[in-house]
């Protein structure tokens, strides 16, 4: 539920795994606890309050479950890219977690995570990057299984890679800010566009288990944000050139 700590559905979900997941990687705030075959998850859309909001959540969560972190198979996080403050919270907390109760942790990216979430076939995910620009990555559904068409990537919404043929489906904030851009970049291309779709623990909970099970869950000092770029704003002279 937006604006609110209220939980959402319940989903199925591996019986097998304990597993805490978050993402700080947007303007939203959200933590998922898998257990029992169910997921649990908090969301809220907090702005830049990731750091008031994130650790309430999470402590919320395994106290519903009479849970402790040391009880988890695996912490999951939204790896990037977005925010680069949002990021790094999501990296220090969960670090900061799994150092504690010895638990191993599990990046997930936030591009994969919308294209899982938005349960297409074909799905091009487009975050808002800001300076006139977008965090872009494309996937495909295969018999269940997403892969990337195009790894993810910073570019003006213009300069967005090709995709073959119709039926996509275009999700994030960079069809809400360059809307117009996309649309031309796609023309005849997309089949629905869901703006509003961002990154959400649920969707990093599914595919964290995907890899913790595959032996790719790796040690809290391992943890690291994935950037894309490495800057956040632009100088004088080249808002002036842009």
């Amino acid at each position: 539920m937006r604006g609110s700590m209220a939980p959402e559905r319940l989903i199925q979900y591996d019986p097998m795994m304990k597993l805490l997941a978050l993402d700080t990687s947007t303007e939203y705030c959200s933590a998922a606890l898998c257990i029992d075959g169910e997921i649990d998850e908090r969301e809220a859309r907090v702005g830049q309050r990731h750091s008031q909001i994130l650790l309430g959540m999470l402590d919320e969560l395994l106290r519903l479950r009479r849970m402790r972190v040391s009880d988890l198979d695996a912490i999951a996080f939204g790896e990037g890219p977005g925010s680069f403050t949002g990021l790094r919270i999501a990296c220090g907390v969960v670090q900061g977690l799994a150092f504690g109760a010895d638990v191993p942790v599990v990046g997930v990216g936030t591009l994969l995570a919308m294209a899982h979430g938005s349960g297409a076939h074909r799905v091009v995910c487009c975050i808002d990057a800001r300076m006139q620009e977008v965090y872009f990555g494309a996937y495909t559904r295969e018999r269940g299984e997403l892969h990337a068409l195009h790894e993810p990537i910073v570019c003006a919404p213009g300069d967005a890679r090709a995709l073959p043929g119709a039926g996509w489906t275009g999700c994030g904030s960079g069809f809400s800010a360059y809307g117009d851009a996309l649309a031309a970049r796609y023309a005849g291309q997309l089949a629905a566009v869901e703006p509003d779709r961002h990154p959400r623990a649920r969707d990093i909970a599914v595919l964290a288990a995907e890899k913790v099970r595959a032996g790719l869950a790796v040690g809290a000092e391992h943890a690291a944000p994935v950037y894309i770029r490495d800057k956040v704003a632009l100088t004088s002279d080249e808002r002036a050139a842009r």
